[in-house]
This record gives C-alpha cells, sequence and structure tokens, in this order.
C-alpha cells in the first residue's frame, strides 16, 4: 500500500465532524494527523474521535502549516477561506476549501493566483455533483440530449430552517445569508450542468422580512432577532453572455410550501430536467408527438462514481480528491467554475444594496 496522505484539518467544527472527518475515515491510505480550531476543545475532540489521539492540535493555523501535511481542509467561517487557503497553499499544501470558494470575487481570484503560483491542487466542496441524479444529468447534458440549456432555476429555499449555531446568521463574517450559504450549491449545479461560466449582467433584491420574529417554528429553534444581520431571503436574475437565463431563488425563512434546495431545474431546445425534492430526477421533451416525462432509476447504481444510493456524495469527494492527489484522476469541482459561483453571487448582493443591475465586464 502506498504511503498514507497526511492531512490537516483547519476549523473543527459542524461540517468537519460531520461531513469532511467521516468521510476521510472511510479511506485507507489518508487519514487527518492536524487539528486546528479557535476553541482548543474542539481541536482535541476532532483529535479524539478522528485522530485516535495520535494528531497534533493547534490554534492557530500557521502553525499547523508548518508541519509535514499533504493537503489542508479549510473548514472555516467564509471571511477567512481565502486568506488561509492562501496561505496554505503556499506553504505547498493541496486545499479543499468548503464552500463558498470566498466571501468576494477578489478574495477567490487571489485563491486561484495561490494555486496557480505553487501548482497545488485547489477545490472547493459543492458535494451536491457527485448525488446520483446530479451525476445521471451531467451525462444527459454532455450527450446533448437537453439540446441548448438556455434556461435555468437555481432552487435554494427553506420554509423554516434558519441555522442558528455559530456565525451563520452574521452577513459580515460569512459574506451574507440563505444567498452565499445554500444558494451557492444550487448556482453551482445549474452552472455545471449548463457548463456555462461566463455571466453579463445580474439583477438582485434581498430581504431581511422575518429576521425579527419570535415564535418562529424554526426547525433548530427561535433565532435571536439581535444576531440575525444576514437577509433571510435573496433572489437573483442573471444573465449570461450567450444569452442564457438563470433564476436563483434563495431562502432560509419564508412563507413557501415548495421547500427544496441544492437544486436545479434546466431547459433546453430537445429537453428538460428537474431535480425533485425526494432526490428523483424528472427528464422531459417530446417523442413521436407526444410528451413524455422520464423518471431513470437511480438506486440502481452504474452512473460514474456510483453503485446504489448508499455511497454518501461526501464520500466521493474524499476518494476524489485523494486520487487526484496522488495523480489517479481529475478534480470534479475545478476552482476555475467555483471562481464563476463566486463572482456570480458578489453580482446580485451588488445589484440589491444598488438598485441596478450589475454588469459584469464593469468590474
Amino acid at each position: 500500500m502506498a504511503k498514507k496522505l497526511k492531512y490537516g484539518i483547519i476549523g473543527c467544527g459542524g461540517i468537519a465532524m460531520q461531513k469532511h472527518l467521516p468521510s476521510i475515515s472511510t479511506l485507507d491510505d489518508a487519514e487527518p494527523v492536524a487539528f486546528c480550531d479557535l476553541v482548543v476543545s474542539r481541536a482535541e475532540k476532532a483529535n479524539q474521535d478522528f485522530g485516535g489521539g495520535k494528531g497534533k492540535v493547534f490554534t492557530d493555523y500557521r502553525d499547523l502549516l508548518k508541519e509535514d501535511l499533504d493537503a489542508v481542509f479549510v473548514l472555516t467561517p467564509n471571511d477567512s477561506h481565502s486568506e488561509i487557503s492562501v496561505a496554505a497553499l503556499n506553504a505547498q499544501k493541496h486545499v479543499m476549501c468548503e464552500k463558498p470558494m470566498a466571501k468576494s470575487y477578489a478574495e477567490a481570484k487571489a485563491m486561484l493566483a495561490a494555486r496557480d503560483k505553487n501548482k497545488k491542487l485547489l477545490t472547493i466542496g459543492y458535494q451536491g455533483r457527485y448525488r446520483p441524479d446530479s451525476l445521471f444529468l451531467k451525462q444527459e447534458c454532455e450527450k446533448g440530449a437537453l439540446g441548448e440549456i438556455y434556461f435555468a432555476k437555481a432552487i435554494a429555499l427553506r420554509r423554516r430552517a434558519v441555522p442558528t449555531w455559530g456565525i451563520f446568521l452574521n452577513a459580515e463574517k460569512q459574506g451574507g445569508g440563505p444567498l452565499i450559504d445554500i444558494g451557492t450549491h444550487s448556482l453551482d449545479l445549474a452552472l455545471f450542468m449548463m457548463n456555462n461560466y461566463e455571466p453579463h449582467y445580474a439583477v438582485g433584491t434581498t430581504y431581511h422580512k422575518l429576521n425579527k420574529d419570535k415564535n418562529t417554528g424554526n426547525a433548530w429553534g427561535d433565532w435571536d432577532p439581535k444576531l440575525f444581520t444576514a437577509e433571510d431571503s435573496a433572489f437573483g436574475f442573471i444573465v449570461m453572455k450567450n444569452g442564457a437565463t438563470i433564476m436563483l431563488e434563495s431562502s432560509w425563512a419564508m412563507n413557501i410550501t415548495w421547500e427544496r434546495e441544492n437544486a436545479c431545474a434546466l431547459a433546453g431546445t430537445k429537453g428538460g430536467a428537474e431535480m425533485l425534492k425526494n432526490g428523483d430526477l424528472l427528464l422531459n421533451g417530446v417523442k413521436n408527438g407526444k410528451l413524455y416525462n422520464l423518471s431513470p432509476l437511480l438506486g440502481a447504481g452504474g452512473v460514474a462514481y456510483y453503485d446504489g444510493r448508499n455511497d454518501k456524495p461526501a464520500d466521493v469527494e474524499a476518494r476524489v480528491f485523494r486520487d487526484a492527489i496522488r495523480g489517479k484522476g481529475k478534480l470534479y469541482v475545478q476552482a476555475e467554475e467555483a471562481l464563476a459561483v463566486t463572482r456570480i453571487l458578489e453580482g446580485i448582493y451588488r445589484s440589491a444594496a444598488s438598485g441596478k443591475p450589475h454588469y459584469f465586464d464593469e468590474e
């Protein structure tokens, strides 16, 4: 067996403990050996639970980066993604950074520049791409089954599921609310399926309509109105350079009943597709003069990277990153693609703030 890859974990909160570390533990040739968090008890717990108590614990990521590591996972609040990723790349580590890539387009570009300068791998945690419905739909799009995809909806709608822990509600730390938190996943899927990363302009609106509510019925308990400075919902209308249109819908709290997130719907010249709430996929079109709907049996296996529904997207993400480090495959999420997502999200926020369309060529 090849020598085990050594990973460093920067940020040992929920996304580390619930997604990345469990997925790393499914690999037999990679292991976390260094753990960093501003709250030392969190780093110590991560070390105990996933490092067998044998790893090193840090409270300053700069000290962790001095270690002999193959790769670093950046799992911190959004406002430090760029700073830490750039430092890790400059320290000659490969980087897996959680979504979104960064708070701003400028910060994301700095990450890309550091990657190119140091010739290291940089990928972003858009694990929704590895779901069975996403993988099947991507194959259909690549085959041209939908024809020219000229319209898409990126859907990230929750009725009452505001994350009340950590600094999620802090607009300054996170760069925004549901748009940058869950809207980023849905926009990534839409752009990926369309293979279209060149925006022309965006019109955006953000709302703070429910932030001050009490007795909210929220999935994770009532939020503190004093801390809820991010928007509760946001919407974007994006026109791409080739004329295609994308509508982005996002909310943490909204009076709706059609919740769905990490999903997209596509309309092309030959057919369309819709990701359904239960994880199924609905394709549509016309055959023999009749309309048809088609739902593939995604649990049957046979899709790239998959053998049934039990293979968690995060586990596949971990394997793809591991393989790319070993030179046995390519990254499935390219940093250039994530850069375009961040650029568009920033354009929507800027439009919402100015009340005017944001033209990307004028940046």
